[in-house]
């Protein structure tokens, strides 16, 4: 069976730029691909956090950045670039979650939500996609979230972000694909993240970030479209997707409490 994107198995080869590297499964991803030789530049909004988090690997080239910053994504760019004369796989984490009700929505939240989740990944992609089609190669993976699949309890914007998400992958990948550039999604379930601590609910299959960023390695190396883990809840949240809304709905509440 041939693979979605070509598959990308020699590290030492690779030049990667991580967007939203200082924490979370984005610090864990960036420490295993430079284990594994490749060149990698690793970007957040907050430098202090970002040289805190990587000041054991002199090796990755610090650009921090803010990814709502239209401008500063372009300058981390031709930073990038003018580094390595090219960069092969850029892969987009940065995003912000509140764990919400529908009587605690605000407009600001939706505002602060949208900035980073859907503007300014999409904004960035702009940018990156214009890149790979001058270089005529690439690979941009974008990081959404199981919470994209189908409407879940406290996920009232964060949801509907990464849906967007994952609708917007799959269209830049009918256009891209054919070009010879290549796409990814990546819908993790539950991961151990400062973004997920506040979580007062049970988070099942909840796995360690450094599993996390095996799960995507493998995947870009298998040349996978979706690249979703841990299987065992996420296989369960794709079959919940066939099911009609009356089954839906009183499943969720169900198996949430809520």
């Amino acid at each position: 069976m041939s693979t979605l994107n070509p598959p990308i198995r020699d590290w030492p080869s690779q030049r990667v730029w991580i967007i939203g590297a200082s924490t979370g499964i984005g610090k864990s991803l960036a420490e295993a691909l430079l284990a594994r030789g490749a060149r990698v530049a690793v970007s957040a909004r907050r430098a202090d956090v970002l040289e805190q988090a990587f000041s054991a690997h002199t090796n990755a080239l610090r650009l921090p950045l803010d990814l709502t910053d239209v401008d500063a994504v372009a300058r981390g760019l031709d930073q990038v670039v003018s580094a390595w004369a090219a960069v092969d796989l850029v892969i987009i984490m940065a995003g912000t979650y509140s764990s919400i009700r529908a009587w605690e929505l605000t407009a600001e939240l939706v505002r602060e939500t949208m900035q980073v989740n859907v503007y300014g990944v999409m904004n960035a992609s702009a940018l990156l996609t214009q890149h790979f089609l001058k270089q005529r190669t690439g690979h941009l993976s974008i990081v959404s979230s199981v919470a994209g699949y189908r409407g879940l309890p406290k996920a009232l914007v964060y949801g509907p972000s990464k849906a967007a998400m994952i609708n917007f992958a799959e269209t830049l990948y009918i256009d891209l694909s054919e070009k010879g550039i290549g796409v990814s999604v990546v819908n993790p379930g539950f991961v151990r993240t400062p973004l997920t601590a506040g979580n007062k609910f049970n988070m099942p299959h909840l796995i360690e970030p450094e599993e996390a960023a095996s799960q995507m390695i493998a995947g870009y190396e298998r040349g996978e479209f979706e690249i979703h883990f841990p299987k065992a809840f996420t296989r369960q949240l794709k079959l919940l997707r066939l099911l009609p809304y009356r089954w839906y709905f009183k499943l969720i509440k169900k198996s949430t409490g809520l």
